[in-house]
């Protein structure tokens, strides 16, 4: 967002949408021809009558700010903003170029300290509350606590992003994320880019979601857990443990299914990469007989295989195995011998 074209409003009654009167402003230093280029060149912000909005806001170009709507004092609205009857900004908070409230959205929160930055061309649901307190009984009143949103995403109804549960944390979405109705994104999570979380996808604090990751209706992710780029959970599942790149997920405690085939063709791998991937998944969780290597032995195998060791997109399926058994970390969700067909 270029802050150098923010203003402050004074008195919302100038930005009323009279385009006339503001050009009028101009007509004593320019003449006619001037005037003319002028008029395509200012974008006029409108404040309904009806909008409370603090003298010391920062306000964009080209901003519509709806009847019913609050706008804060620490509040900064880039150039192109709308917010729709009855959506709100508190807090100290930034919405970039471009982004859209809808009625009863509400970003930023008066009570938390802290910051709420939101990039360009996002839009925050009919009733979305963005960037408030978060729900840990760690958090302490006073402390600084972050959020901070990329460009591109669509919040829709009703879906909750908390700001993060201490001052050396934050909470993070990426670009380009469909995040639907009902979602909840808790304290301190980490989200990545292009990801689809459908209706009900709750994440409890802490957890990492890569990129290009798929959820159905209904899901619940245990704090800490880590969820690996490509990957799809079945609706209802109860997610208490990692989910491998490239794996999909399903049941009441979610376990190993098999490769999300359908998201890797949707999103551009190769026949020869999901045929390499199927061969490796084979090897690490469907052994043959009960006498077959230990885990991490599977591993090694499919590491130092000629063909599958050379293969980036199973060397990336192996190391996101991998790190899922790091300090700290919860393991990956139990398996079971499903086809990968």
């Amino acid at each position: 967002m270029n802050l150098n074209s923010l203003v402050k409003i004074r008195k919302p009654r100038f930005f009323l949408p009279l385009r006339r009167s503001i050009l009028s402003f101009f007509s004593y230093s320019l003449n006619s021809k001037s005037t003319e280029a002028a008029s395509q060149l200012i974008n006029p912000t409108v404040v309904h009558p009806a909008a409370i909005v603090h003298p010391n806001a920062l306000i964009g170009e080209g901003v519509n700010i709806g009847p019913f709507c609050t706008v804060g004092s620490s509040a900064k609205l880039g150039n192109g903003c709308q917010l729709h009857p009855g959506s709100h900004v508190f807090g100290n908070t930034e919405l970039g170029e471009h982004c859209v409230l809808m009625t009863g959205a509400v970003v930023g929160d008066n009570l938390a300290a802290g910051h709420t930055k939101i990039g360009d061309n996002n839009v925050i649901g009919h009733h979305a509350v963005v960037g408030v307190k978060c729900q840990d009984m760690k958090y302490k009143l006073g402390d600084e606590c972050f959020l901070e949103i990329g460009n591109n995403n669509d919040i829709r109804e009703y879906a909750s992003v908390h700001l993060s549960s201490k001052s050396n944390d934050q909470t993070i979405i990426g670009n380009k994320n469909l995040i639907m109705g009902s979602c909840h994104i808790a304290h301190d999570c980490s989200i990545g880019n292009n990801n689809i979380f459908a209706n009900g996808t709750l994440l409890a604090g802490h957890v990492v979601v890569e990129d290009y990751t798929h959820t159905a209706g209904g899901i619940v992710v245990h704090q800490f857990c880590h969820i690996g780029s490509f990957s799809f959970i079945g609706g209802g599942s109860v997610v208490t443990q990692d989910v491998p790149k490239y794996a999909l997920v399903a049941g009441e405690r979610a376990e190993l299914r098999g490769l999300n085939l359908e998201g890797l063709r949707r999103n551009g791998f190769s026949a020869t990469q999901i045929r390499s991937l199927r061969m490796a998944y084979r090897r690490i969780f469907m052994p043959t007989d009960a006498n077959s290597a230990h885990f991490e032995e599977r591993l090694v195998e499919v590491e130092q295989d000629e063909e599958l060791g050379n293969d980036p997109v199973v060397g990336s399926m192996v190391q996101s195995i991998r790190d899922s058994f790091a300090q700290n970390r919860r393991g990956i969700c139990k398996f079971r011998h499903f086809s990968c067909s």
